[in-house]
């Protein structure tokens, strides 16, 4: 049933189990499913279409666009961006004939704070993604990420950094660059990005 009398949205065509927490201002669009045990932050958008699985926990502004569905095992951060139909995997050698059922076989991903994942990646379980990283629409990311790297292909490989906006990043001959839509400095040293 459409429920506009809580501070939070759901759509008359979405499911939500019992024993889930939605946080304020968060909007749950159709055919949307959310698990048991699943928290959802404040001021998320799920779009049509979308999986939270059980026991999965999201952060707050977090933006879940059509045909996602985030598995048991992973957790988002706030103002994670996930794109139209992006994959999340839980299990690495899965198999129905074994099939491996219950959340001690299920692998953790975290994805940080900020991280853009583009439409039709894939995300290999049991990695991380940094802080602001940017994977390109259906990369498939198989290793950790580092913050604020920009990474493509199959399998992904870094090509760049961005800033906490989202713009390529330039650095000058000591290591420096500026992101003038952040309005934030950052540097480069020994392959990795810190805001400074």
């Amino acid at each position: 049933m459409e429920s506009n009398n809580k501070n939070y949205y759901i759509n008359q065509y979405a499911v939500v189990d019992d024993n889930v927490e939605i946080g304020e201002g968060t909007k749950i669009w159709h055919f949307s499913h959310v698990q048991s045990g699943a928290k959802i932050g404040k001021y998320c958008v799920l779009g049509q279409n979308v999986n939270v699985g059980n026991n999965v926990v999201i952060g707050n502004y977090c933006k879940i666009q059509n045909n996602v569905s985030v598995y048991e095992g992973v957790t988002l951060e706030d103002y994670v961006f996930c794109g139209p139909s992006m994959v999340f995997t839980n299990v690495r050698d899965p198999r129905s004939k074994y099939p491996q059922v219950g959340s001690k076989f299920y692998i953790k991903t975290l994805v940080k704070e900020g991280a853009s994942l583009g439409a039709n990646c894939t995300i290999v379980c049991g990695i991380t993604i940094g802080r602001y990283a940017f994977i390109g629409a259906g990369a498939v990311v198989t290793k950790d990420v580092p913050d604020f790297a920009l990474v493509v292909g199959n399998p992904a490989k870094l090509v760049g950094w961005v800033s906490e906006a989202g713009k390529k990043l330039k650095f000058d001959n000591n290591g420096f660059a500026f992101c003038e839509k952040s309005n934030k400095k950052y540097k480069l040293e020994n392959n990795f990005v810190i805001e400074v």
